[in-house]
C-alpha cells in the first residue's frame, strides 16, 4: 500500500470508531477483511490510527474539524508532510482537499497547550496529583510508548539477554527502571518469534510494571497470590526473581487464559485459584493487588481509553477499588504483607485510597509508596506496600 492508501485507510477506521467500535477490534476487523494489506501495511496502519487517537484534540484543530479526514489531514499537517501529495494523488488515496479545506484547521505554527490531548473535565485532578509535572506528563501521554522486555532472571541474566537478541536482529538497551527490564530501541516486531521469546527467556511487560513487580516482598519459600492477576504479568515477574508458591485469581477467569502457556515458557507454576477457594481460611504472606483503574497512566498504550472515562466510570471504577481492599484485608497473613497498585495518574485512584483504607483497617501500616509517570520513560503507576501488624 502506498503511504496515501494507508491515509485513506485510517479515515475510514476513525469514522468506524468514532461510531462507537473500539480501536483494537476495528483494527483486527479492517485486517481480516481486507487481507490484501501485508503485515507491514497493518503495522503502519495501525500505527497511524493510535498516533491520531493520542492527539484528537490537536490534530482536529490543526485540520479544521472532527470527522476522520479532518483528523487525518491534521496528522498529515502535523508530520510535516504536503497534504497534496497525499489527498488526491490516485485511485487509492482520499479524495483531493476542496478549496474550504485548504484554508481549514491551522495550517503554521500549531502551539499545544499544556494539557493538550487531554480530557478537559479531568485536567484538574492531574494538576491536583502532579502539580508543576503535569503540563510534561500531558506531552508524554502525546507520544508512542516505548516497548520493553522483562528478562526472566531465573534463566539468564540481562546482559546475555541482550547479546542473544541482537543476533535476532532485535536491539536493546537497558533500563534503569528495573533490573529485568531493556527497552527495544530496534526490531520490536520481531520479538514474538524470537527464540528468547518462544524459551521464556524474555517477555513484553511495561519497564514500570516490572518496577512495580521488584516492590513486591517476598521470601523464598513463601506464598504470593495476585489478586486481580489478569494474563499474570506481575506475579511472572516476581516469580522470575524468587523462588515461591504463586497463586493468581481474577475475577474473569477468562482474563488468565495466556497465564498457564506463560508460566510454562518461563518455567514456573501458578496455581489459579476461585473466589470460593480464598473464602476458607487462606492466608498469604503477600497479596498483590493490581486494581482495576482509570488507566490513566497507560494512556499512551491505550489512547482511546482516555477519551471513553466520565466521571460516572471513574466513580465506578474508584468504588471497586475499595471493595478489592475490603476483600483481600483478610487473605493476608499477620506480619504479611498488602501490596496495593494501579496504572492510574489520579491521587483518588492512590493515595487517597490508601489513606481510607488504613483509616478503617487499624491492623495495617503503611510501609512505603512509589510512583512512576511516563516522564521516566514506562507507563504511570502507583505502588503502595502495607504490612499487616
Amino acid at each position: 500500500m502506498t503511504p496515501a492508501a494507508r491515509i485513506n485507510a485510517a479515515i475510514g477506521l476513525i469514522d468506524y470508531i468514532q461510531s462507537g467500535e473500539l480501536a483494537d477490534r476495528a483494527l483486527a476487523n479492517w485486517g481480516r477483511n481486507n487481507r490484501y494489506a501485508g503485515s507491514k501495511d497493518r503495522a503502519a496502519i495501525g500505527d497511524i490510527l493510535f498516533d491520531v487517537l493520542r492527539n484528537m484534540q490537536s490534530f482536529s484543530e490543526i485540520g479544521g474539524g472532527q470527522t476522520g479526514r479532518a483528523l487525518l489531514l491534521g496528522y498529515v499537517r502535523a508530520s510535516g508532510q504536503d497534504p497534496e501529495t497525499i489527498f488526491g494523488v490516485d485511485g487509492y488515496a482520499p479524495p483531493k482537499l476542496s478549496d474550504d479545506e485548504r484554508i481549514s484547521g491551522i495550517i503554521e505554527g500549531f502551539v499545544a497547550s499544556e494539557s493538550a490531548d487531554f480530557p478537559d473535565w479531568i485536567w484538574p485532578e492531574l494538576v491536583r496529583s502532579y502539580g508543576d509535572k503535569a503540563a510534561a506528563i500531558t506531552q508524554a501521554l502525546r507520544i508512542r510508548a516505548p516497548i520493553y522486555l522483562r528478562v526472566n532472571l531465573s534463566k539468564l541474566n540481562r546482559g546475555d539477554a541482550i547479546d542473544s537478541l541482537a543476533t535476532e536482529g532485535i536491539i536493546g538497551q537497558i533500563s534503569p527502571l528495573s533490573p529485568s527490564a531493556v527497552q527495544v530501541l530496534e526490531g520490536a516486531r520481531k520479538i514474538r518469534n524470537s527464540t528468547s521469546f518462544l524459551n521464556g527467556e524474555v517477555e513484553l511487560q511495561d519497564a514500570s510494571s516490572q518496577a512495580v513487580a521488584d516492590l513486591v516482598p517476598l521470601q523464598t519459600g513463601q506464598k504470593l497470590l495476585d489478586f486481580c492477576a489478569g494474563a499474570g504479568g506481575k506475579v511472572l515477574a516476581v516469580a522470575g526473581r524468587v523462588s515461591g508458591v504463586f497463586y493468581a485469581h481474577d475475577v474473569d477467569a477468562r482474563r488468565m487464559k495466556d497465564l498457564q502457556p506463560r508460566a510454562s515458557r518461563a518455567g514456573t507454576s501458578v496455581k489459579q485459584v476461585s473466589i470460593e477457594s480464598l473464602v476458607h481460611g487462606s492466608q498469604f504472606d503477600t497479596v498483590l493487588v493490581d486494581a482495576p483503574c482509570s488507566g490513566s497512566g497507560s494512556w499512551r498504550r491505550d489512547p482511546q481509553g482516555k477519551w471513553l472515562l466520565n466521571q460516572e466510570k471513574l466513580d465506578q471504577v474508584i468504588q471497586r477499588q475499595q471493595e478489592i481492599f475490603d476483600q483481600v484485608s483478610a487473605l493476608v497473613r499477620p506480619q504479611g504483607h498488602l501490596v496495593y497498585a494501579t496504572c492510574s495518574l489520579f491521587q483518588r485512584e492512590n493515595e487517597f485510597q490508601v489513606e481510607k483504607f488504613l483509616d478503617h483497617n487499624k491492623d495495617f501500616s503503611l510501609l512505603s509508596d512509589h510512583h512512576f509517570t511516563p516522564l521516566e520513560g514506562g507507563d504511570g503507576f502507583y505502588c503502595a506496600v502495607l504490612c499487616r501488624n
